[in-house]
């Protein structure tokens, strides 16, 4: 009877590790609660790495030794496999090349409202070179704030933002460079809504129509009651990246593995290729400050069609004490070789 219930356990032990591991396979990635479990894959490949360690321990007893070993194999798999995942997508570690004539760079952070100085959000945009600011949970009053001391600073901004009945949160404010030209707010239907659900996304196209349509993104997290709006976001973010020439950024409350199945033409969403992942950065987590970030989540994305090229990304580390739970992320695109 034990021995029965040890292959039993350790049959299920193997369909949940496959299941956290790759839930693409059992289309199961945005589905609650592996969508949860999966944003975590940097602490849950170091809980695969000790439970081996601990099965290989409990190898030492002779009653477990068989159970033990079953164990510690399917864990010993899943770490390797959640690792070499992660080693990937890319653990940064490089810095940005030297920006070119032709380059954007492209900052997002997520301020937490109130909560991120204004002044500091500045500076940190002028020091990376930033000719795009995605903003979520920032209002039009601290972006325009923003906007002020980067042109003080030398570097002005225009200052867009949605922005739906409410607290911060609610807010997002997108700042554009003037050099990239003229820009004005659009209302883009999908799926017959015209904004992503709970929190609002912000859609920016060139008034002359020379330029890449310009996204600040934000969508709700995935908590347990609104699960149906987060993947409706998704989806109508990742239409959003239908055209040929998109530069999307902001918080998507969602890793590149809940991405699955809504890329189009190669792309991770819609048309969109993550530029993290692209320049070896996309397992550096973003959220939560609380972590370290290898073992953080990277919920925060910069997303360009085919038109651009990443040529470098990286997550700011060291802004973790400025208020936002979120850290910045800033990429570099250049324009495609035609």
């Amino acid at each position: 009877m034990l021995r029965l219930l040890g292959i039993l356990i350790t049959v299920l032990a193997a369909i949940a590790a496959a299941v956290v591991t790759w839930p693409q396979f059992f289309r199961l990635e945005r589905t609650f609660p592996i969508a949860q479990i999966v944003s975590l894959r940097g602490p849950l490949t170091v809980a695969f790495a000790a439970l081996f360690v601990i099965m290989l321990l409990l190898c030492a007893v002779r009653a477990l030794r068989g159970f033990a070993a079953s164990i510690a194999v399917i864990a010993a798999v899943a770490a390797v496999a959640g690792g070499g995942i992660l080693l990937a997508r890319g653990i940064g570690g490089d810095p940005l090349p030297t920006k070119t004539a032709d380059a954007i760079r492209v900052m997002t952070w997520n301020t937490a409202g109130a909560a991120t100085d204004p002044q500091l959000i500045a500076k940190t945009a002028v020091a990376m070179q930033a000719d795009v600011v995605a903003l979520p949970e920032t209002t039009i009053e601290a972006g325009e704030a923003v906007a002020i001391a980067m042109r003080e600073m030398g570097s002005p901004m225009w200052a867009h933002h949605e922005a739906y009945p409410g607290w911060a949160a609610n807010s997002t404010t997108l700042l554009i460079s003037p050099d990239l030209g003229d820009y004005a707010v659009v209302e883009s239907t999908s799926g017959d809504t015209t904004n992503t659900a709970t929190v609002p996304t912000v859609v920016a196209m060139p008034v002359d129509g020379s330029g890449p349509t310009i996204v600040a993104a934000h969508a709700v997290a995935p908590r347990q009651d609104d699960m149906d709006q987060w993947r409706e976001s998704l989806t109508w973010l990742g239409d959003q990246c239908a055209s040929e020439n998109v530069i999307m950024a902001g918080d998507f409350n969602a890793t590149v593995d809940h991405m699955d199945r809504l890329g189009v033409d190669g792309g991770d969403l819609g048309r969109c290729h993550d530029a993290a992942v692209a320049a070896g950065a996309g397992a550096v987590g973003t959220w939560s400050t609380g972590w370290p970030s290898l073992l953080g989540t990277p919920i925060d994305h910069v997303l360009a069609t085919d038109a651009w090229t990443a040529t470098g990304a990286v997550v700011l580390t060291s802004l973790d004490q400025s208020g936002s739970d979120h850290r910045p992320l800033v990429a570099q695109l250049e324009p495609a070789a035609r």
